[in-house]
């Protein structure tokens, strides 16, 4: 399943390329529903959120009410959800789930403490954890810091907390060069949660290839550059 991304920068929707040059915006957000209306699903991330450079709360709310009330879409929502009362705030808004991504993590390891918080009060059904990795280790913060963990070293850790893993692969986020098909079928083996791929991915072949291995696919730059319309 292909998931269209919103990602939100400065109040404009952006494409990022391995997350630090910007090679577009779209300014009228809110027109995307509409032309992703088809898709069952749609991520809204807030870069600056993540970034910690401030945030996008009133576009991301909005967006959710619209999307889920006006055309029936699920919502993922991420950036910068560091705290348990964030997260209640998103999911009341009508996102269906949301996206921890830096807050999963403390010092090096896994944050045993805020994960058990968050699905004390969500549904577990209701967490998707994202493990960004770039030269094989997680990243965190913004993408700027970077971990010694592998996604493969925190699956197991991880799984009670969450109902799926959203993996993207910095390293050909926004480059449109495809998708790396073997770390994603390498990371498939590694968990039975559902993954969502993201990073790269510039054809329908790849969609079709990662729907075959259990996997949706998260795009961004060849959604906006029309090469999956």
């Amino acid at each position: 399943m292909l998931i269209p991304c919103i990602d939100l920068q400065n109040g404009q929707a952006v494409q990022l390329v391995r997350g630090r040059r910007r090679e577009l915006g779209v300014t009228d957000v809110f027109g995307l529903l509409e032309e992703f209306k088809q898709y069952e699903w749609l991520h809204i991330i807030d870069l600056d959120a993540a970034m910690n450079k401030g945030d996008n709360n009133e576009i991301v709310q909005e967006l959710c009410r619209k999307a889920a009330r006006h055309y029936g879409r699920k919502v993922r929502v991420g950036g910068g959800i560091r705290t348990v009362t964030r997260a209640s705030q998103i999911i009341d808004c009508g996102a269906r789930q949301i996206i921890i991504g830096s807050a999963a993590f403390r010092e090096g390891k896994v944050n045993v403490r805020f994960l058990r918080q968050l699905s004390k009060k969500l549904r577990t059904s209701r967490i998707v954890i994202a493990l960004d990795t770039a030269m094989g280790r997680i990243t965190v913060n913004g993408w700027r810091r970077r971990l010694t963990l592998r996604a493969e070293d925190v699956f197991a850790q991880l799984e009670p907390y969450c109902a799926a893993f959203l993996c993207t692969d910095v390293d050909r986020e926004g480059t449109m060069s495809g998708a790396n098909l073997s770390w994603f079928c390498q990371l498939r083996t590694a968990t039975t949660h559902p993954i969502i791929a993201a990073g790269g991915i510039k054809t329908h072949r790849e969609i079709s290839t990662l729907e075959k291995i259990g996997m949706d696919a998260a795009v961004g730059m060849a959604m906006y550059k029309n090469r999956l319309r």
